[in-house]
């Protein structure tokens, strides 16, 4: 099987941690082969924190079973240096996201719809969302940046969410960005 890049990345839960791409892959298959008949949405997003001397960055993967649990992983990446201006962090974090989504071939998305096909009359569904930490509304200061964001998300054929249905990067990431260690 020719390398598609994915080998060098590395994921962690609280269970494992120093994940591979392919092994993340095989826990989402795992997971879903477990509820063939599941409601599924594989969910990508990435939130940042700006830290004294450097910027964290956490992408996590949800994949989710509407009502029946989820599994989930995260990415590190730290910018040696205070990202200050929104954009370019906002702009950063997606491409962060866009990068992980990428690992997700057509040939991959394949392979997890397949698992759902037999289902899909039945009212099994498989949906990926890409999760965008920024919200449209008139207080939000990330507003401006909606559409450019929504726009490089939908280009990937991926599903984007905002603020408030982009738990993955306002949540769940979240969470992991304010450690001082990450």
């Amino acid at each position: 099987m020719k390398s598609d890049g994915a080998d060098h990345y590395s994921f962690r839960n609280l269970k494992k941690s120093n994940m591979s791409f392919e092994q993340v892959f095989d826990h989402i298959i795992k997971f879903m082969n477990l509820r063939p008949n599941g409601n599924y949405r594989l969910m990508v997003g990435t939130d940042s924190q700006v830290h004294a001397k450097h910027t964290t960055f956490i992408t996590g993967i949800v994949i989710l079973n509407e009502g029946k649990g989820a599994w989930a992983c995260i990415r590190k990446v730290i910018v040696p240096r205070k990202m200050l201006q929104l954009h370019e962090r906002i702009s950063y974090e997606l491409s962060l996201s866009e990068e992980i989504v990428s690992l997700f071939t057509e040939e991959r998305k394949d392979q997890l719809i397949d698992i759902v096909l037999p289902y899909i009359y039945k009212g099994a569904s498989f949906t990926m969302e890409g999760h965008i930490d920024i919200g449209a509304g008139k207080r939000s200061k990330t507003s401006k940046f909606v559409t450019e964001m929504v726009s490089r998300m939908e280009a990937m054929g991926v599903e984007p969410k905002i603020k408030p249905d982009a738990f993955v990067a306002s949540s769940y990431a979240n969470r992991y960005t304010k450690r001082r260690n990450g």
